[in-house]
């Protein structure tokens, strides 16, 4: 099954997506911030990133630039899960990586697995919209 490394501030949310996707079957490493996850992927090749956009310490998009995404890890999906709908940082996210943008308030818990799911199934060449 996939690994996925979510990265989210919020302790609640963050504890719920690990739960989601770990009862669907998924290998899932937490972060709480950018920096911590740019530590945490030293030691962790994920098939699929999990990013919120405003955390404290290091915003999501300033994890994607320090990351280099698109450059050094090609088949790794990124997934922008935020609130900030129509917003430059969510634009800006799809030149550093992103594969797909999702507000969280319109996506209910229970279809997370659906949404990562769908999204690790896309092509590479395909952009999906939020």
């Amino acid at each position: 099954m996939a690994r996925i490394l979510v990265v989210e501030d919020d302790h609640d949310l963050n504890n719920a997506y690990c739960i989601i996707l770990r009862h669907e079957g998924y290998e899932v490493v937490e972060a709480f911030d950018g920096q911590e996850a740019l530590e945490k992927l030293k030691n962790f090749e994920p098939d699929l990133v999990l990013l919120d956009l405003l955390m404290p310490i290091m915003g999501g998009l300033e994890f994607l630039k320090k990351w280099d995404a698109p450059k050094k890890h090609n088949k790794v999906k990124i997934l922008i899960f935020t609130n900030m709908e129509n917003s430059p940082e969510v634009a800006e996210s799809y030149k550093f990586g992103a594969s797909r943008a999702i507000i969280k308030s319109w996506t209910a818990p229970h279809n997370l697995a659906r949404v990562v799911t769908d999204t690790l199934q896309t092509s590479d060449d395909a952009k999906l919209p939020a």
